[in-house]
């Protein structure tokens, strides 16, 4: 099943908002990529067709297959031995306040051993991801296993999930500000708060006390407003953006917007769908949670991120 309408489990039937997010199949590969440690569930040898779970590192190879590294000692071992169908858990790494809230990845599959002539590429790429591995890599009864994803389930939150088919997952990337996400969205709260309450004003009409920007990715970024009755959340898009590129100057009309985008003069900005805490009120309490989700889509929007 792919990530359509369709697989959504919290879907009414009717169709998404024509809106500019990254794929659940690119926000699972993101996840994957950021992560390190996952649940393992394997089939239990002991008890049958019940689920054993384990904590599990993994590195991930070129095609986004997580690796283990994995010793005959262990139980999930034997399990995987004997049937190799098993899942991975993997939860956002930075996540904070309700875990309930915050994405995770389950990866659905086979784990296998790894061919005998592969054994030497894949040591290697694991290493890089766990140096400390190379003091029991070699012991005779440590060995790699590979997980072949067989079906992805993406939950990216409150009401946000569906189903991910493998091919999918395999030809999605992981968003490119990825790793420079966490870095991007503490400047941003720590320096320039000012501009995020301007940028509130100016294009939405939220007059806002307080602002944070919550998450970014390559389409854009959220912002979590709060105003004197409420919380609301926002997403600013920028379809041109281009990760690799800098700007170094931002046009006189936006100098509010010191780090972040550089917006052409000629943007006509409307607001597409308003997003905020529906049927009550609650004051001074942050809150993520979104009925409706609040997009600004300036239809002649060029932007591009800064340095």
């Amino acid at each position: 099943m792919s990530s359509s309408t369709a697989g959504k489990h919290a879907s009414s039937g009717a169709a998404q908002p024509a809106v500019a997010e990254p794929t659940f199949a690119e926000r699972a590969r993101t996840l994957m990529h950021l992560g390190r440690v996952g649940g393992l569930s394997t089939l239990s040898r002991k008890q049958p067709e019940f689920p054993f779970g384990s904590v599990m590192p993994y590195a991930l190879d070129d095609h986004a297959n997580p690796i283990f590294l994995i010793s005959t000692m262990a139980m999930h071992t034997h399990n995987v031995q004997a049937d190799s169908r098993s899942s991975l858990l993997v939860t956002q790494p930075d996540a904070v306040g309700d875990p309930l809230g915050a994405s995770r990845v389950t990866l659905i599959g086979n784990v296998l051993l790894v061919p005998e002539a592969e054994v030497t590429e894949v040591r290697k790429l694991y290493l890089a991801h766990y140096a400390d591995s190379k003091y029991w890599v070699d012991f005779d009864d440590f060995s790699f296993y590979r997980m072949n994803v067989v079906d992805v389930y993406y939950v990216g939150g409150f009401g946000v999930m569906g189903w991910v088919s493998a091919s999918e997952y395999y030809s999605a990337q992981p968003d490119p500000l990825a790793d420079s996400a966490i870095g991007i969205i503490q400047h941003m709260n720590a320096d320039h708060g000012d501009a995020l309450i301007l940028l509130a004003k100016a294009f939405a009409g939220i007059e806002a006390q307080e602002a944070a920007m919550t998450s970014v990715d390559r389409l854009g970024f959220h912002v979590l407003y709060q105003c004197a009755n409420s919380n609301c959340l926002t997403k600013w898009f920028t379809p041109a953006v281009r990760p690799t590129g800098c700007a170094r100057t931002v046009p006189k009309p936006y100098s509010f917007v010191p780090w972040g985008l550089a917006l052409s003069e000629k943007q006509t900005p409307q607001v597409v769908e308003k997003s905020e805490k529906a049927k009550e009120q609650i004051e001074g309490v942050e809150s993520s949670f979104v009925l409706r989700r609040q997009t600004l889509f300036p239809t002649e929007l060029r932007a591009r991120w800064l340095c």
